[in-house]
């Protein structure tokens, strides 16, 4: 951010109020300092995403900019927003004119304060501007606490373990923890797509089936938020995604288990499991058509060639293919007896081999997009011979990444990893990916 642009845009904030004290909202002084503020704000949502703007430690901030040096302009929206016991406001891309005036004006009168202020922004349908009080700060301290990544992918796994325990015992299972924590997968998925995304990594080999539902549910996300889905949308491709392989429990175990090829008998058997998947869930309460879809179409492929072979001229939902993306994404990325785990950049490039044919083509493209050149938990060599493992990338601009740095220029190990955000310098070059495997790395042990 220049630093002549913060100053700019808290002009026109307190532009705004000051000229309130002399005319109304509509009148053209009021307008021009109410525009000038919109379209600083538009600026930096073009380039961030979200605003955020706020007080901390008694120091008025503008995303990452401190006004240490308090002017006249900072000092007076600093002092606005502790009488209104406003501890931050976060500012969304499509807040127009209108929507800025009602807030001003809601501000400006001073009858509101903390809660019943949030409250009153809600009623009026002001969604792109978020107010935080000092007491919805700390709810939100207890509920991010609550729902890490890890907790969440946690919970995702004693979920899918309960259902897996109730088909077992020929029960129907409870859907209502798993449109839980399928909500909780979404909003992190919306919210910090690859931080829920790196966990996926994370592969229980004696119980395959089991983790594998929960990192297809967690990859699905991902292809589903890559390719714009709403929040709701989302929940149906979480949901099928921790119930894709639910009718592999009608199975015999041993052909589950078989570590060795199948034989054509075998595959017959495993090849009924989508639609007795699919007979079981339509049971579970709350389970919606798209549901049903994703567990009876995972294996259909984009060319309608595989199975069940009934399904193939129906109509299924397009959550199926974005389901068949991430089932296949994670099978090529765990160990089995029969196969090494892929890195993720050989595991993309297969997925390409398949698009078109196995896999639908724009879904995966725009995963794949969303992925990076160097998806989070790729463990990559930099020209400075230093090792580091991608913890983070861009979601506006997926090339643009962190690193923990795991090895020093001499091939040490580190103790105490530093991040550092790839530079275009001639020594923070990226060479070539690793297999962690061979380095000793459990890559989710870096993952929050």
């Amino acid at each position: 951010m220049k630093p002549e642009h913060p100053d700019k845009i808290m002009q026109g904030f307190a532009g705004t109020f000051k000229g309130l004290r002399l005319y109304p909202i509509r009148h053209p002084a009021v307008e021009r300092q109410l525009q000038a503020f919109l379209n600083g704000l538009q600026e930096l949502l073009t380039r961030s995403g979200t605003v955020r703007m706020g007080v901390v430690d008694g120091t008025l901030f503008l995303q990452d900019h401190l006004f240490v040096e308090t002017g006249p302009a900072a000092q007076e929206i600093q002092s606005l927003l502790d009488a209104r016991e406003l501890k931050e406001l976060e500012i969304k891309p499509g807040i127009d004119l209108e929507e800025l005036r009602a807030f001003i004006e809601i501000l400006a009168e001073g009858k509101l304060k903390g809660e019943t202020l949030r409250t009153t922004l809600k009623t009026r349908n002001i969604r792109h501007l978020r107010i935080i009080t000092q007491e919805s700060a700390e709810e939100e301290r207890e509920i991010k606490a609550a729902e890490s990544p890890r907790n969440v992918y946690g919970r995702a796994l004693k979920v899918v373990d309960t259902i897996f325990q109730d088909v077992r015992m020929g029960r129907i299972p409870s859907s209502e923890e798993a449109l839980g924590v399928v909500q909780s997968m979404a909003r992190l998925t919306l919210a910090e797509p690859h931080a829920l995304f790196a966990l996926s990594m994370l592969k229980d080999y004696d119980n395959y089936t089991f983790t594998h539902s929960v990192n297809v549910s967690v990859i699905g996300l991902a292809v589903g938020r890559a390719c714009g889905l709403d929040e709701n949308q989302l929940r149906l491709l979480g949901l099928g995604g921790l119930l894709h392989d639910v009718g592999k429990l009608k199975i015999e175990h041993s052909i589950i288990a078989k570590p060795g090829p199948l034989s054509d008998r075998e595959f017959d058997e495993i090849k009924k499991h989508p639609l007795t998947g699919a007979d079981l869930v339509a049971e579970m309460e709350g389970v919606t058509r798209e549901v049903v879809d994703i567990v009876l179409g995972h294996h259909l492929r984009y060319d309608r060639q595989g199975y069940p072979e009934d399904a193939r001229g129906k109509s299924i939902s397009p959550l199926a293919d974005m389901a068949a993306i991430a089932d296949t994404y994670d099978a090529i990325t765990t160990l089995r007896s029969y196969q090494r785990p892929m890195t993720p950049r050989k595991a993309i490039a297969r997925l390409q081999e398949l698009s078109g044919t196995a896999l639908h083509p724009e879904h995966l493209e725009h995963f794949i997009t969303s992925l990076g050149t160097y998806p989070v938990g790729s463990l990559v060599r930099l020209s400075s011979s230093e090792i580091g493992l991608v913890v983070w990338v861009d979601t506006r601009n997926p090339d643009r990444i962190r690193l923990k740095i795991l090895f020093d220029t001499e091939g040490n190990r580190l103790d105490d990893p530093g991040e550092r955000e790839l530079s275009d310098s001639a020594d923070g070059r990226i060479v070539c990916e690793l297999d962690p495997f061979l380095k000793g790395i459990e890559v989710t042990e870096f993952f929050a």
